[in-house]
C-alpha cells in the first residue's frame, strides 16, 4: 500500500505511543477528583499545557483541549458568535473552509446570523480590498483557514490581522490544522486558533483550541466543572499528555520536512506535465503537502477508486465531507463545475519517498492511457 493520505490523517509516531501508553499505566485517576490519584492526573496535565504554552509562545491558561480541530472549530465560531450577539450577527469567512467551519457558519444562518464569503482571486487567496468591503459595523468574527484542505492555498493572514486591528469588536478565528508543522503558525495573529495533533503526528481523539485571555466565548457543552470552564467533562489525560511529543517532532521536524516534500511535490508534476488529461488545481505556491489534481474526463471519487485498486491512498476532498459533491474550494477558484468533480486531492508527509511517488505517477498515467483508450 501507497499512503498518500496525510492530510486527512498521519500517523502517530513510536514516541507519541510510547507517552501516550506511559500517561495510561502512571495515571489512572480522574483529573477532577479530589483524591491522590486526581490531583497526580490534574498536575500532569498542567505540567503539559505549560510546556504546550512554551512551545508555542503562549500562555498556558491560554489553551483548550478538545477532542480534535471540528469541535475546536465549532466552539470557537459559534461559542465567539453566541458571546458577540451585542456586537452584532455577521460573519465573513471563505468557501475553503473545512466542513467543521462551514457547517457551523450554516447552524449560524439558521439561528438568524449573516454570512458573507470574501471573494477569491484565481490563487484563491482572500482579497484584502473586498475583504474590507465586505466588513460592516455587525460584523463579529472573521474566520479563515491558515491552509485550506483540498488546494493547499496559504492565506495572508498577517494582512488579515493588520487590517483587523482597524476594527477591534470583530475577532478572528484561524483553523490552522492543516498549517501547524509544515509551515510557521504566528499564534499572536488569531483571537481563536484551532489545532489537529493527528495531522503533525499525533493520536486520533485530541485536539487543541488556542483562545487568546480576554476573548469572550459561550461553551457548546453544559457539566461540572473541569480543567476549563469552556469544556466540562473528564479531561483525556494519556491523549492530552501525547500531544507534548507530537508538537515536539512537529516543531523539530518542519524546516527538513518542508524541503523534501517540496522536492517531492515538484517531482510529481515534473513526472505528469506531458499527459495533456492531467491538470493540477493546486495553485505553484500552495503548500506542497497538498496537490490537488484532476484528469479529463474522470471523476475525482472514480480515480480515487481506480487508484485504490492499485493499492494507493488518496482523498476525493478533506475526509470529513462529501465525496459526491463537487469540490467546493475547486470551483470557488475556477469558476468550472466540470473540473470541480474531477478534483482529487494526494498529501504528502515527511515519511512519503520518491518511489511512493514515481510508482503513484505511474499508475496515473496507466490509468489516463486506459480510461481513454
Amino acid at each position: 500500500m501507497i499512503y498518500l493520505d496525510y492530510c486527512a490523517n498521519m500517523p502517530a509516531s513510536e514516541h507519541v505511543l510510547d507517552a501516550f501508553l506511559k500517561a495510561e499505566r502512571e495515571y489512572p485517576g480522574n483529573a477532577n477528583s479530589h483524591h491522590t490519584a486526581g490531583r497526580a492526573a490534574d498536575k500532569a496535565i498542567e505540567d503539559a499545557r505549560v510546556q504546550t504554552a512554551s512551545m508555542l509562545g503562549i500562555k498556558p491558561s491560554e489553551i483548550i483541549y478538545t477532542s480534535g480541530a471540528t469541535e475546536s472549530n465549532n466552539m470557537a465560531v459559534r461559542g465567539m458568535a453566541a458571546s458577540m450577539r451585542h456586537v452584532g450577527r455577521h460573519i465573513i469567512s471563505t468557501a475553503l473552509e473545512h466542513s467543521s467551519v462551514s457547517a457551523s457558519l450554516s447552524r449560524l444562518q439558521a439561528e438568524g446570523y449573516e454570512i458573507d464569503l470574501c471573494p477569491m482571486g484565481r490563487n484563491g487567496r482572500i482579497d484584502l480590498e473586498e475583504l474590507e468591503n465586505l466588513i460592516r459595523k455587525d460584523t463579529c468574527i472573521v474566520s479563515v483557514s491558515a491552509v485550506d484542505p483540498e488546494l493547499g492555498v496559504i492565506q495572508p493572514l498577517h494582512e488579515i490581522a493588520e487590517l483587523l486591528k482597524k476594527y477591534p469588536d470583530i475577532r478572528l478565528h484561524v483553523d490552522a490544522s492543516q498549517a501547524f508543522g509544515r509551515i510557521p503558525v504566528d499564534f499572536a495573529i488569531g483571537d481563536t486558533i484551532s489545532l489537529a495533533p493527528h495531522k503533525f503526528g499525533g493520536i486520533n481523539g485530541i485536539g487543541l483550541l488556542i483562545k487568546k485571555d480576554g476573548v469572550s466565548m459561550e461553551p457548546l457543552l453544559t457539566g461540572g466543572a473541569s480543567t476549563t470552564p469552556y469544556r466540562p467533562g473528564t479531561p483525556t489525560t494519556a491523549l492530552i499528555l501525547s500531544t507534548v511529543p507530537a508538537l515536539e517532532d512537529a516543531l523539530a521536524c518542519r524546516e527538513e520536512g518542508f524541503a523534501s516534500v517540496k522536492q517531492l511535490n515538484t517531482l510529481f508534476r515534473e513526472l505528469l506535465k506531458d499527459v495533456d488529461a492531467v491538470r493540477f488545481n493546486s495553485p505553484e505556491d500552495a503548500i506542497p503537502y497538498i496537490l490537488n489534481l484532476g484528469v479529463k474526463g474522470i471523476r475525482g471519487i472514480r480515480m480515487q477508486e481506480l487508484l485504490d485498486e492499485a493499492g494507493i491512498c488518496v482523498s476525493v476532498k478533506s475526509a470529513c465531507a462529501s465525496d459526491l459533491l463537487p469540490s467546493k474550494a475547486v470551483y470557488t477558484v475556477y469558476r468550472d463545475k466540470k473540473r470541480s468533480y474531477e478534483s482529487f486531492r494526494i498529501s504528502f508527509s515527511r515519511e512519503t519517498t520518491e518511489e511512493e511517488i514515481r510508482t503513484a505517477a505511474d499508475v496515473i498515467r496507466h490509468i489516463v492511457e486506459s480510461e481513454n483508450a
